[in-house]
């Protein structure tokens, strides 16, 4: 991991001239084409868009072995070629060459609207074409192609990032491709964060590198203890590949609509360049997810915090901030005022009816509570509500109150 060297880059920065070498497939996208493209133009004043990473080995002066991120790159490159064809000042600083068919880098910078009609000499080609095609079509739906054609330039050149994975010479560029391509199982947040900390100029030395690298598995290990990611989140951990990345979107308060697919990369990486040293943010982390920790072994804590967080009353992040500059005594007044809260209806809690379906919510709420506290009242440290079985089995009203069942309205039924 140490020879690592990664960096956010504007897509209109790329330069170099890249090869795909024999050991990959030639390029294939189709329908993908026009969804990058309506992804690009549907980014909103303001916003910023990443791309998956871009994985390259160096292997001379601005030549790079383009490891994983083809399709990509390739789909950039016959955009800027597109662009160019209609004449407008864009520049193009990068070239392509596959491998294993001749003549490719020749073919990718000459394909203009002529080359369409053309017979394809092999399936790379015909791909390249369609592709071609499906940017021509996407610019000519516009009103005005010169102005679409400056407007995604421009994102390109300001918005539009991808992540620059650089390798050393000597990475074994196969295995890495296989790694990376086993289940097309894409560069995580996490990984990206880790080789953050562990790349080369990392600005600590070897030692610190192997104790964050120790303290990583550590924390992951103890999230797969399904009873405490389940007591700090509502989330399915089947979603991450690495079940520390939870971590760092809490830590940097992610949101679940948020666009930027590496929000939380971005997050740690300006982090580290705003002089941070990688030391202290490390330590930082660690802090965060010993609060946690130590919460779930407070029996205390652990029922309240865990009532809140099931109930969705408030968020995890909401409650690490009202920990900060207040004592223990004062937080946990502060969980019994928002349990309090959380259970505050409008109507009284006699009034509420499985009959009626507007009232399950609270329903649920309230039992969920009963539970809750049942248990913690025993003060026996060794019994916990399993939020995690609570979580996972999908429990519901049906129950305790089947559907068919008949009410009790007499005197003479209630006796």
């Amino acid at each position: 991991m140490n020879n690592i060297n990664l960096e956010p880059k504007l897509v209109g920065s790329i330069e170099g001239a890249f090869f795909v070498p024999a050991y990959q497939r030639g390029y294939r996208w189709k329908e993908e084409v026009e969804r990058l493209l309506n992804d690009f133009s549907e980014i909103a004043e303001g916003q910023n868009y990443s791309l998956q990473p871009i994985v390259v080995k160096n292997v001379g002066e601005k030549k790079f072995e383009l490891i994983d991120g083809q399709q990509r790159l390739t789909t950039i490159f016959l955009i800027f070629r597109y662009m160019k064809q209609l004449n407008l000042p864009f520049q193009l600083n990068f070239s392509l060459e596959y491998e294993t068919r001749e003549g490719s880098k020749d073919f990718l910078e000459n394909i203009n609207s002529g080359t369409l009609s053309n017979e394809p000499k092999n399936i790379d080609e015909y791909f390249i074409i369609e592709a071609y095609r499906i940017i021509t079509a996407w610019f000519k739906s516009h009103k005005d192609e010169a102005l679409a054609a400056f407007n995604l330039y421009k994102k390109l050149n300001e918005r539009i990032r991808i992540i620059w994975y650089e390798v050393s010479f000597d990475e074994d560029a196969v295995s890495l491709f296989t790694r990376l391509n086993i289940g097309r199982i894409p560069l995580t947040n996490a990984e990206l964060v880790k080789a953050l900390f562990l790349s080369r100029n990392n600005g600590i030395d070897d030692r610190k590198q192997l104790e964050i690298a120790t303290e990583w598995d550590i924390i992951e290990k103890e999230l797969h203890n399904d009873s405490l990611w389940y007591f700090i989140t509502n989330e399915n951990p089947a979603q991450y590949s690495t079940r520390i990345e939870l971590i760092f979107n809490l830590m940097v308060n992610k949101q679940k609509n948020e666009r930027e697919k590496f929000f939380t990369f971005f997050h740690f990486d300006t982090k580290i360049k705003e002089s941070q040293g990688k030391s202290e943010i490390w330590t930082e982390i660690q802090r965060y997810f010993q609060r946690l920790k130590e919460w779930y072994e407070n029996i205390e804590l652990y029922h309240k915090i865990g009532f809140l967080i099931a109930s969705e009353s408030i968020s995890l992040q909401e409650l690490i901030n009202k920990s900060k500059d207040i004592t223990k005594s004062e937080f946990q007044n502060s969980l019994d005022k928002l349990i309090a809260e959380s259970i505050d209806f409008k109507k009284e809690y006699c009034e509420l009816s499985y009959d009626n379906k507007i009232d399950y919510g609270q329903i649920e709420k309230l039992l969920l509570l009963f539970n809750v506290e049942t248990i913690r009242q025993k003060s026996d440290e060794t019994m916990r509500f399993p939020f995690d079985k609570h979580k996972q089995e999908n429990w519901s009203l049906e129950h305790i109150h089947a559907q068919q069942s008949k009410g009790l309205n007499k005197k003479e039924q209630w006796s």
